[in-house]
């Protein structure tokens, strides 16, 4: 099996659309054809399942209490992308450090099912599991606003992974925006400011529109690229599906805790072994 695509999704602050990114996103990939893993990384505010209308058994929180495995938790979504649900309202999972988040990343090796794409939906903000998902994510895709608390709380998150974890490359996505050239304009701003201040580099992504039949699509639980795939978002959706297919894939671990390590080291072992 080739490398698993990792893709983090994060944002400064709640309320700017990651969820929904993340939802959409995994969406699109697996109606082009992709085996779609989507993991709920905001640990103990999860609402992936809640957004698609989905009642777990079980979570994060049984598999890590010993209570289950991996496999046991997976629901089934949209275009059969595979979700992977946290727990909600359950204070110790979010209060969990970063020996416990290792915990997670590496039981995925576990999973018997093979994908190709894992899009991570991590909590807002700059907590440990945030800076935790993402040092373990080849790609880190970035939700930002207009509003200016948006903008500023996106630096505040960039410069922490850049500091805390190492990472140098952010992809941008510009969400809830009016036009391309608006989108354009907010990156560009927070570009010039992440260039002046850190040894950063920023990728533009593309953006998504404002769009009603997003809102009328998070009320009926679904996604808006399966309800209403004509929809501007939904065409969004998939150019930002077609971007993300186009990034490469690092052809080893870089050293550091990543999603999928223990299967990519095993097939390496194989190869070596099988040449």
């Amino acid at each position: 099996m080739s490398a698993v695509k990792v893709v983090a999704v994060t944002s400064g602050k709640g309320g700017v659309g990651k969820t929904n990114v993340s939802v959409n996103l995994a969406c699109q990939m697996a109606r082009a054809g992709h085996k779609v893993l989507l993991l709920d990384a905001d640990l103990g505010l999860a609402n992936v399942d809640i957004m698609l209308g989905l009642r777990p058994k079980w979570n994060l929180s049984h598999v890590l209490a010993g209570d289950c495995n991996i496999d046991d938790i997976l629901l089934t979504g949209p275009n059969g992308i595979h979700i992977i649900p946290a727990a909600s309202g359950i204070k110790k999972m979010a209060e969990l450090g970063p020996e416990q988040h290792g915990v997670i990343v590496r039981s995925l090796s576990a999973l018997s099912e093979k994908y190709d794409v894992l899009i991570v939906d991590t909590a807002a903000g700059i907590a440990d599991s945030v800076v935790t998902f993402s040092k373990a994510s080849q790609h880190v895709l970035v939700v930002v606003t207009d509003e200016l608390t948006s903008m500023a709380d996106a630096y505040a998150l960039i410069k922490v992974l850049n500091r805390d974890a190492g990472i140098r490359r952010f992809k941008i996505l510009r969400n809830m925006v009016d036009s391309q050239q608006q989108a354009r304009e907010g990156f560009n701003r927070l570009d010039e400011v992440a260039r002046r201040f850190l040894d950063v580099n920023l990728e533009y992504c593309g953006y998504v529109p404002r769009d009603p039949f997003l809102i009328k699509a998070d009320a009926r639980q679904q996604a808006v690229s399966e309800l209403y795939p004509g929809a501007e978002s939904s065409l969004a959706f998939r150019r930002l599906a077609d971007t993300v297919e186009r990034w490469e894939t690092p052809l080893g671990p870089s050293g550091n805790i990543e999603f999928f390590m223990e299967r990519m080291l095993e097939e390496q072992a194989s190869a070596g072994a099988a040449s």
